[in-house]
């Protein structure tokens, strides 16, 4: 049963390495968030809801948090989830929930990078681009390129973190199951 398990952390490390190369490279070009992988698209999705709810909870603190607020709640959520899900599910959970980071982060990098360009697709003809408002009312717009590389870097960050940790629970239950070498048990306090 443990061998089974073992198999399937592989191929989700492997299908999460894809994707995550594939956020880090790919979809920050135009070409391809429009050919996007399937789960990538209901990833983004679901994050374009939770984007646009940000600007409701958020607007009732004024103009400049609710322009904000979209891109704010899609950093939010993920790291409340990876404090929820370490505090009640342990560090396995950092799988998912680095990855989730990862991915919005890129997301919110690339949304950043167009604020002086203004090409992406927005969901309306008549919405305000929320960057784009953002740095011109802070006088940054010519840094925003800057900023979103910064913002992507933490993204692929966090990528690799979520790699990072699946690399670690293959390898101990590898070691585990094949060597017979038991993780070291927690210390008491």
């Amino acid at each position: 049963m443990k061998k089974a398990f073992i198999a399937f952390q592989v191929i989700v490390l492997l299908i999460l390495v894809y994707f995550s190369w594939y956020l880090a490279t790919d979809y920050q070009t135009p070409h391809g968030r429009r050919d996007m992988p399937f789960v990538i698209w209901i990833i983004d999705t679901i994050d374009l809801f939770i984007h646009e709810g940000g600007h409701g909870i958020f607007g009732i603190f004024g103009r400049f948090m609710h322009f904000l607020g979209g891109s704010l709640i899609q950093v939010i959520l993920p790291v409340a989830a990876i404090v929820v899900f370490l505090r009640t599910s342990g560090l396995r959970s950092l799988i998912g929930t680095l990855y989730w980071l990862g991915h919005n982060l890129i997301n919110v990098s690339i949304y950043i990078d167009d604020a002086p360009k203004q090409q992406l697709t927005l969901i309306s003809k008549h919405a305000t681009h929320d960057w784009r408002w953002l740095c011109g009312y802070m006088g940054i717009l010519d840094s925003a390129e800057d900023l979103a590389a910064v913002v992507a870097f933490l993204g692929v960050l966090s990528l690799i973190g979520a790699i990072g940790v699946g690399v670690y629970f293959v390898v101990r239950d590898i070691r585990e199951e094949f060597l017979g070498i038991r993780p070291p048990e927690k210390l008491a306090p």
